[in-house]
């Protein structure tokens, strides 16, 4: 939908995100949270949105996207292929804007 679209999603298979344990919600969304900080160091977006849709797939998740307006949050502009260079590069960066911003990550690049 965006260069950076980035999910959090939990390892308990959850259908519907109101269904969530208070504390893994909590989780969820601080993760969301410092995932958008480097998402805005990174891509330097107008605002970081996210969307909880839950149509997708039968399993919680929460979409963190760069935007620049309001369309940027429409899921009529999902690429139908995105290149696999261009997902490691937006995950790279994210990762070391995450890095940058003190988080462990636990992943090497």
């Amino acid at each position: 939908m965006s260069y950076g679209h980035a999910l959090v999603v939990p390892i308990a298979e959850v259908d519907h995100w109101v269904d969530l344990e208070p504390d893994l919600s909590q989780h969820l969304f601080a993760v969301a949270h410092h995932i958008s900080k480097a998402q805005h160091a990174a891509f330097s977006p107008e605002r970081v949105g996210l969307i909880i849709a839950g149509y997708e797939v039968p399993h919680t998740h929460i979409h963190v996207l760069p935007t620049n307006e309001m369309s940027d949050l429409s899921f009529s502009n999902a690429a139908t292929s995105v290149d696999r260079e261009d997902l490691e590069n937006a995950a790279s960066a994210i990762h070391q804007q995450l890095v940058a911003l003190g988080h462990d990550t636990g992943v090497t690049r």
